[in-house]
């Protein structure tokens, strides 16, 4: 495999020292770890002090980080950097000023919606998005100011597109794909990834069956999509974002499915490409993105340094930034 630094955009597992070894033998050097979907804000503290326990047990094997240049740092000591997300906004409940506490506990992604509606705004499965609210204007402006990436990967359209223009800073989309490559509404039209990009931000390019089109699409089938789309969008705004998921039993799946607004379904997790199974595959994948034509220079920006680019700008604190640009 290429020696470029790797960034994976998502991961949701359930970690411990076997799932940290897992990516660090697939050759990747930090990722962005889903710390809360459902959980409200003492939940989220606990998940958080889970991490600063395993960080402490594991100091050779992950760092907590909170920066591009601590990512590069890990990577050069051999461990993988983490950076915390959220996978809802959930944590912050009604406060806004839960944003900055979460910043200061290391936070530095949060995705607006997961599923349903909430107080920000519309997710992509709602039938009616109800577009970003007051609230989730609020929410937008002071994640900008302290420095917390928005995600919208599992966010409904015309919410995306409110908070897009809301925005004084870049955006992602951290795991999905384009609705042209397979139809569900966890993916995205050209509307919405081309006003990302025009944004200045990046689109992770993601490995679950659900938005690939099932375990039967191929790895080369997949390697296409990500050619096509950094063809579309340009070379400085496509990466991966794997959603992988790895040492969970099928219990977990229901309730990051549905948390707990509804009455629990007998959920299964589904089935994973045979060549993408842990991040243990990063370096086929690499290799068949070269295979399939992706330039070095280009397979470089996709498999990590869009990410750390996009967090050198976001990260930093509105105040910083204030005549750049």
């Amino acid at each position: 495999m290429t020696k470029n630094l790797v960034f994976d955009g998502l991961q949701i597992s359930n970690w411990d020292r076997n799932t940290l070894e897992e990516v660090r033998r697939g050759g990747v050097h930090g990722i962005n770890a889903t710390c809360a979907v459902w959980e409200g804000t003492l939940e989220t503290i606990r998940n958080i002090g889970d991490w600063l326990v395993l960080q402490n047990d594991s100091p050779d094997l992950a760092r907590l980080v909170t920066s591009a240049s601590e990512i590069r740092e890990a990577a050069a000591d051999g461990v993988v950097g983490v950076v915390l997300g959220f996978q809802n906004t959930s944590p912050f409940e009604q406060d806004y000023s839960t944003v900055e506490i979460f910043h200061k506990l290391g936070v530095r992604i949060a995705q607006l919606t997961y599923n349903i509606q909430n107080y920000v705004g519309g997710s992509c499965y709602d039938p009616d998005d109800s577009g970003l609210t007051r609230f989730g204007g609020r929410i937008v402006e002071e994640m900008n100011r302290v420095g917390m990436l928005v995600d919208l990967s599992h966010v409904g359209n015309r919410t995306s597109l409110d908070a897009i223009h809301h925005s004084i800073k870049p955006v992602s989309i951290t795991h999905a794909n384009p609705l042209w490559f397979s139809d569900t509404p966890r993916n995205k039209p050209d509307e919405v990834m081309q006003a990302v990009v025009d944004r200045g931000g990046v689109v992770g390019a993601c490995l679950y069956p659900n938005v690939i089109g099932g375990a039967e699409t191929t790895r080369e089938a997949f390697c296409d999509m990500v050619i096509r789309l950094v063809d579309q969008l340009g070379p400085d705004h496509v990466a991966i974002g794997s959603d992988s998921a790895r040492n969970w039993d099928s219990s977990y799946v229901t309730f990051l499915r549905d948390g707990r607004w509804k009455p629990k379904q007998n959920v299964q997790w589904p089935e994973w490409s045979a060549w993408f199974q842990s991040p243990e595959d990063f370096p086929a994948l690499a290799n068949a993105l070269s295979d399939r034509g992706l330039p070095d220079e280009v397979l470089t920006k996709v498999l990590g340094e869009n990410w750390l680019t996009l967090f050198e700008t976001v990260f930093e604190p509105a105040s910083k930034l204030e005549g750049v640009g």
